[in-house]
């Protein structure tokens, strides 16, 4: 007769080796070098225009009275002011230039959202900021958007204190509708050409910079031509009677991917067959 099988143990099924389920990317982004000449120019820049402009934020601590009596006393005493008063009165609490404020973007989190959907003219990256995966995404966002970008040491320690903030970890300088408008026009000429071009290695071609005019030429006249093309393709199909297929028009060339090796998953269940013995 055959021998029984032992059943496993529970603590061995239920042990169960774990596998990464993500890719870890083959490519190291890292920010180019800034010169010393460079970046001192760049923080004195900076920091005069913060001073000429006056932009600031200010946080006035107002100490909250917790009585019953207080509080009807202020109810009573902003009823009786009037409603021209309560407008004339400035509020104390805020940015002091709105329009100059909304020219930047201040953070890592408003610095990438402006950088998805391409409103900024330059970008400013702290150099002090502990992990880097917290500025690495925005790389490859500058490099695909053709937006100048470099990583400034003593950023946060220079604009901090002019801008009355605790940090300043990214500073991005955004596109306005009307060329007029832009109050920073004058620093971002003045950056842009110390600024070093940002290499990505899985591009193999770095997006050219051009100015939004010529950009918007170049866009029109590429969609006038696309039109033509597309209704030619149509006409031909037509007559052919070909299925249409829709072409998606790339903006920059990536490099083949090598894989270097494949492994297995160690999470998948296998049954194991049990040794059979032969029948004396």
């Amino acid at each position: 007769m055959a021998t029984p099988v032992k059943p496993a143990k529970k603590k061995e099924l239920k042990k169960r080796i774990q596998a990464k389920t993500s890719f870890n990317s083959p490519f190291t982004s890292q920010w180019s070098q800034l010169p010393q000449e460079d970046m001192h120019f760049i923080l004195k820049t900076l920091t005069d225009k913060m001073i000429s402009t006056g932009l600031e934020k200010k946080e006035v601590k107002v100490f909250r009275s917790w009585g019953k009596k207080k509080e009807k006393k202020s109810a009573s005493t902003t009823e009786s002011l009037s409603p021209d008063t309560q407008e004339s009165e400035p509020s104390k609490n805020g940015w002091t230039d709105v329009a100059a404020r909304r020219q930047l973007a201040i953070g890592i989190n408003e610095v990438t959202k402006a950088l998805e959907r391409n409103e900024l003219h330059l970008l400013l990256v702290c150099k002090s900021v502990r992990p880097n995966h917290m500025t690495n995404h925005l790389i490859a966002l500058s490099a695909t958007r053709g937006v100048p970008a470099c990583q400034v040491p003593r950023l946060s320690q220079n604009l901090s204190a002019p801008l009355g903030l605790k940090s300043v970890l990214a500073l991005g300088f955004r596109r306005c509708s009307s060329r007029d408008e832009e109050m920073f026009t004058d620093t971002i000429d003045a950056i842009k050409p110390r600024v070093p071009p940002v290499d990505v290695a899985w591009l193999q071609e770095p997006v050219p910079r051009v100015s939004p005019a010529i950009l918007a030429g170049m866009e029109k006249e590429e969609e006038e031509t696309t039109e033509v093309m597309e209704v030619e393709k149509r006409q031909k199909r037509k007559l052919e009677g070909e299925p249409e297929i829709l072409e998606v028009p790339s903006s920059c060339t990536l490099q083949p991917l090598k894989v270097k090796r494949i492994v297995s998953n160690p999470s998948k269940k296998r049954k194991i067959k049990p040794n059979k013995k032969s029948v004396k």
